[in-house]
């Protein structure tokens, strides 16, 4: 007894409260002889490792030294040398795009008042320009072939205390690159004090300018695909021969690591985001741990799996990566988890359903391959439905243009047997209604048309269909490639007055159209154009080639979807998922509800987790700014930010959590362009007695109030 008092006391002493990594935490071996060192994990690449340490004025963790004046700025922050931007450079321009790549950033939103780097942890603008000094820590996980190199990073703030440790995790959003989540969830971490371990998931901003042969390195500066070799953050795997081929054929196109790796990344995105907190470890520990016969690079262990409190967060690509990583994490090194709206793929059993006050949602739980190239196909044509008028415009196309393609569409719809109906508007609104028996909510219907229009749902169906039936860039899959266009005609093989490769790691998102990269279809008109006016239907052909590799039963596609799915089985860990009904890019029908109906069944009693679905939530807080978006909806980033608060007071303090709910928001109205300011009033909060609008789950039954 008395002995392991002493134990508990000493472990206490140590930062921790248990004696099983008493000695592990003190830096010694089980012998008491031999101190365990802090090995660097195999997955690393030991030559990749970098280590910057930033002061919190000239530089920063979260702002990129631009504070929260510099990331509010419309204006990218510019490079010294044009042609030769330097790391710094570039990291700083990632961090501004990327952060406001996911959160609203308009004047009358919610940044600087519910969020931003002035915003402390109970909403107050306390902390002026909000930059965070601390150590950040880059690196390439790989498997030994230099093919992979996946980008893993940490932040570790100066504000974190080694006697209370935690980490939040921010794998990276869509094809982003490795900051592709630090508004999301990075933000949130460093306030907490806590280490932020980043990833990108295998996709990035890996990019191949195929006509020259540059590449991006890990820190985005650029080189030869030749100079680099392994060091290439992506290099498309092509011979000479066929490279020198589709260069004839197909000038001034490039190669993306998401669509062209050839390697389905989304396999392994769990896996990714486990290694990145498995690196996290190794770097507070190089920072916190006793040093070994005072070697000053040599460290001991301090913290071991599990010894520190870690949440899994992160949002869209993100999001899912987060809860498959808890799926496959075994050994402890996630303690909860909180994402919103997660693109998630799953094992869904006959016996999960979903209802929406009381009726069954006809469709739920399909993987993204499915509901992805439907949508790619019908979402020009539902734009025109009589249910859709109003919807916010979110293309530079023309008007005129616009409504051509769209009525285009519709007709090659009706010719092929997609959609029904006499006349145009009739076709549009079957073609809306067979998107709502593919489990897309009416909330959703003012959607379809920016949806489409923006191009976010044709460039992730083309970039999915790649990577799932593992397509080279030379493969042409149903004629689609990635390349620069004439802003006019829409003529591909345009060569680029200045690379987009000098700015993509800072500016690009990793899917086409990015950083003056479009979606191109090869096929019409000689020589391809960008996708949207290469045929008067917007490229209906192609599209339905992408669709029908899943409809068709293509076995690459098939073999590599059945390898991403997952089983909703959080093995007790406790969980919050965020989305908004409104989500017209990954409908809540296959994501979040799906999810809870099937966790309901793998984990029965012992689940922990809670659904909040957001009502007037979609899919892009950033889009808030656009005439439109601002009248109708409102940021789900402000639930994240709560449901991260809920799970930190339930971890530290024991506060149970709200059980799973629909928060009933007010939209702010007004004039498209011009709504008043977001207020609490449009944000009710999280209850811990929902009432009528708590959602109901048993037995893989959901059933979600309407």
């Amino acid at each position: 007894m008395t002995g392991n008092l002493l134990l508990r006391r000493a472990a206490t002493a140590c930062g921790f409260a248990t004696t099983s990594i008493l000695l592990a935490a003190c830096g010694h071996g089980d012998d008491h002889h031999n101190p365990t060192a802090n090995a660097l994990p195999s997955f690393v690449v030991s030559s990749s490792v970098k280590t910057t340490s930033y002061d919190g004025n000239s530089d920063d963790l979260l702002t990129g030294g631009l504070g929260k004046t510099g990331l509010g700025r419309a204006t990218a922050p510019t490079f010294a040398n044009a042609s030769s931007p330097t790391a710094a450079e570039l990291r700083r321009l990632a961090i501004w795009s990327n952060y406001r790549a996911l959160v609203d950033m308009s004047a009358n939103g919610g940044y600087g008042r519910f969020w931003g780097p002035n915003v402390d942890l109970n909403g107050n603008d306390t902390l002026g320009e909000g930059k965070i000094a601390g150590t950040e820590y880059l690196a390439y996980a790989d498997d030994g072939s230099g093919k992979q190199n996946v980008t893993l990073m940490v932040q570790v703030p100066a504000t974190f205390d080694p006697n209370n440790p935690c980490i939040v995790t921010a794998t990276s959003s869509g094809s982003r690159g490795v900051y592709g989540a630090i508004s999301a969830a990075g933000e949130w971490g460093l306030k907490r004090g806590c280490a932020v371990a980043y990833t990108d998931k295998g996709s990035g901003n890996g990019a191949e300018e195929l006509q020259t042969g540059t590449v991006t390195l890990i820190d985005g500066t650029l080189s030869t695909a030749v100079a680099a070799g392994t060091s290439s953050l992506f290099t498309a795997s092509v011979s000479s021969a066929d490279l020198a081929t589709f260069n004839t054929n197909f000038p001034n196109r490039y190669a993306f690591k998401h669509a062209h790796s050839q390697q389905n990344p989304e396999q392994d995105w769990g896996k990714d985001t486990l290694e990145a907190v498995q690196f996290a470890y190794w770097a507070v520990n190089q920072q916190f741990a006793p040093t070994i016969n005072n070697n000053a690079q040599q460290h001991g262990v301090r913290y071991s799996a599990g010894s520190i409190t870690t949440i899994a967060a992160s949002v869209s690509n993100g999001g899912g990566a987060s809860l498959a990583a808890a799926e496959q994490d075994t050994q402890g090194w996630i303690t909860a988890v909180v994402v919103g709206e997660p693109q998630i793929n799953l094992n869904m059993a006959s016996t999960a359903k979903v209802f929406e006050g009381g009726t069954q949602i006809p469709a739920a739980g399909a993987p993204l391959a499915d509901y992805m190239t439907y949508a790619n196909m019908l979402m020009p044509c539902a734009a025109n439905a009589t249910a859709a008028t109003g919807a916010p415009y979110l293309t530079a196309l023309p008007l005129a243009t616009t409504q051509a393609i769209r009525a285009a569409r519709c007709a090659s719809l009706a010719a092929g047997g997609f959609v029904s109906g006499a006349d145009a508007t009739s076709q549009a609104n079957d073609a809306l209604a067979r998107l709502h028996a593919a489990g897309y909510e009416a909330d959703s219907d003012l959607l379809h048309a920016p949806m489409w229009d923006s191009q976010a749902v044709p460039a992730v169906a083309v970039t999915y269909a790649d990577a799932y039936t593992k397509s080279s860039v030379t493969d042409n899959l149903c004629n689609f490639s990635f390349g620069t266009t004439n802003a006019t005609t829409g003529a591909a093989g345009v060569t680029p007055t200045v690379s987009p490769m000098l700015s993509i790691f800072g500016l690009g998102n990793g899917v086409p159209p990015t950083n003056g990269i479009n979606l191109v279809y090869n096929a019409a008109p000689a020589g391809g154009a960008d996708h949207r006016l290469a045929t008067a239907d917007a490229s209906y052909t192609g599209a339905a080639c992408i669709r029908a590799l899943w409809t068709a039963g293509d076995a690459r596609m098939q073999q590599n979807v059945n390898a991403i799915r997952v089983n909703a089985n959080l093995h007790g860990k406790p969980a919050i998922i965020v989305q908004g009904r409104s989500d017209a890019l990954v409908p809540v029908n296959h994501a979040s509800r799906a999810y809870l109906a099937m966790n309901s069944i793998t984990e029965g009693s012992k689940s922990q987790l809670s659904f909040y679905e957001v009502m007037n939530g979609q899919h892009f807080d950033a889009f808030l700014s656009v005439a439109g978006f601002d009248t109708h909806f409102i940021p789900v980033h402000y639930y994240n930010i709560q449901a991260l608060n809920l799970m930190w007071n339930h971890l530290k303090g024991g506060a149970a959590l709200p059980p799973s709910q629909v928060i009933r928001t007010v939209a702010r109205g007004g004039t498209a362009g011009a709504a008043p300011a977001l207020t609490t009033a449009n944000l009710p909060a999280i209850s811990m007695n929902p009432g009528a609008n708590a959602i109901q789950v048993a037995a893989g039954t959901v059933n979600v109030p309407q």
